[in-house]
């Protein structure tokens, strides 16, 4: 069984759901599809986003925090 490359657990293009709302400091959480299920993740934002709001991740900031923009970017 080969092990999966950073690239395919790479959260980074998912596009998920805003599950506790991200203030301006952050973080809020979001729940992303990855490695074939869901996965909860710590997200900062540039503005604040209200919960159950659709998100896209742009960059990785650690294991398990992302930095997401608005789904579709407005």
């Amino acid at each position: 069984m080969a092990v999966p490359d950073d690239a395919e657990q790479s959260p980074v293009g998912a596009v998920g759901w805003v599950t506790v709302s991200i203030p301006a400091d952050g973080p809020g959480e979001v729940l992303l599809p990855v490695r074939g299920g869901s996965e909860a993740f710590a997200a900062w934002a540039d503005v604040p986003i209200a919960r159950n709001t659709q998100v896209m991740v742009v960059e990785r900031i650690s294991a398990r925090s992302v930095l997401v923009v608005l789904f579709p970017r407005t």
